[in-house]
Parts: structure tokens; sequence; C-alpha cells
């Protein structure tokens, strides 16, 4: 297994987070299977684009919440990372 979870959708309450704000974040290592995924399905296309980070950041970002980590945005990075051999990610992480 990958992931831990997958989810369909956000459990933890809304941050309203800027980009500005998540980047102020210092990334560091977050295991991959530790990581519930927020959404259930992701697009070829963008797995498989090498500019696929052009327009957004670097780091995957990641809400810690009630003792559980969610991918909330970055699924393709990870999924990516993961068929790479892969055990862990750099990620942004907010704890709420």
């Amino acid at each position: 297994m990958i992931f831990k979870g997958v989810r369909d959708g956000r459990p933890y309450p809304e941050h309203g987070y800027s980009l500005k704000q998540w980047s102020e974040i210092p990334p560091r290592p977050v295991r991959l299977d530790q990581l519930v995924t927020t959404k259930r399905e992701l697009a070829l296309d963008k797995l498989l684009a090498e500019d696929s980070t052009f327009y957004g950041d670097l780091f995957p970002h990641v809400v810690q919440w009630e003792g559980a980590m969610y991918l909330e945005d970055g699924l393709h990075r990870a999924l990516r990372a993961a068929l790479q051999q892969r055990h862990q990610i750099h990620a942004r992480v907010l704890v709420l």
C-alpha cells in the first residue's frame, strides 16, 4: 500500500492558507505510508507531465489534524515518488 488511506474530500476545517503562507512553512520529509489523500482520482496526463509544478509550489501540502496527515495538494508528485520506489517526500506540513 502506498498511502495510509484514500478519502474523497477534506475532513479537517477550512484553514484559509494562501500560497504565500504555505511558502513560509519549511518543507520536511514525510513518509508516504503516513499520508491520507483527499482526492480519489488523478489525471494521468498530470502524472506524466514533466512541468506539472511549473505554476505551483514545488512541495506538496500536508495538513496534520487530529493525529492524521492529509495530503491536500501534491497527489501527483507523491504518486510519482512512489513509482520511483521512494518511500518519502519533502512536503510543507500545516499543523491544525
